[in-house]
């Protein structure tokens, strides 16, 4: 059986970003795990079930699966989970990922266990794209250095956070994820112009935001 590893962030997951994959590849016959950073339930971000922002099929759907998903209300620790053991890890974007999952040092590890291996494959979207801003190969180089990906770009982030880069729940952001990736090396674009963008180099396949994340669970499922 095909499987996947979910690690999502305790400090904001966006909604649409985690439960459109999560549903798509157990529709598709995957067999998924959840883990978070110290096995806690992951919290869902609230402006992710907003009516006046997101679509009420959408609410509907991560709502249940927030509320009812076994897999989410209890997760593992990303510290004593194999990533090697699984086909695919996933990393679900949201706000809360900055503060967590992308400082993660057993994320990362994660994430380079999939990029490296030979039958792995990764899936990063939207705010959880930061995490290859920090994350390193086998060799100690960054692992992002040249490769082409997407992620949420400076341009929305700026409609967002205020001045002085704090959220609205008054939570400073520590750094934007254009940004720092970029810094990293990487070929960056989020094709700001269309209404998806999912970018697939090798084993690594990174997607925009909300609206991107079932074309980037189709585009994983293909790849597996």
């Amino acid at each position: 059986m095909t499987t996947a590893l979910f690690i999502v962030s305790e400090h904001g997951y966006w909604g649409e970003e985690c439960i459109k994959p999560l549903n798509k590849l157990t529709e598709a016959g995957v067999d998924i795990t959840v883990a978070t950073p110290t096995g806690e339930k992951p919290e869902i971000d609230e402006r992710s079930l907003d009516p006046e922002e997101v679509e009420e099929d959408i609410i509907e759907e991560c709502r249940d699966a927030d509320q009812n998903d076994e897999r989410l209300n209890n997760p593992e620790p990303i510290a004593e989970v194999d990533a090697a053991a699984y086909d695919a890890v996933v990393f679900p974007g949201g706000h809360g990922t900055v503060w967590d999952i992308n400082q993660d040092r057993h994320a990362r590890q994660a994430l380079r266990t999939a990029v490296e291996g030979d039958d792995g494959v990764a899936l990063v979207v939207c705010h959880a794209v930061g995490i290859l801003a920090f994350a390193r190969d086998s060799d100690g180089e960054i692992l992002v250095e040249d490769r082409p990906v997407t992620g949420f770009p400076d341009a929305w982030e700026e409609g967002i956070v205020d001045e002085l880069d704090r959220m609205p729940d008054g939570r400073k952001l520590p750094y934007w994820i254009e940004q720092e990736v970029t810094a990293a090396g990487a070929d960056w674009d989020a094709e700001l112009d269309s209404d998806t963008s999912v970018t697939v180099d090798g084993d690594l396949i990174t997607a925009r935001g909300p609206p991107s994340s079932g074309q980037a669970a189709e585009t994983l499922l293909d790849q597996l």
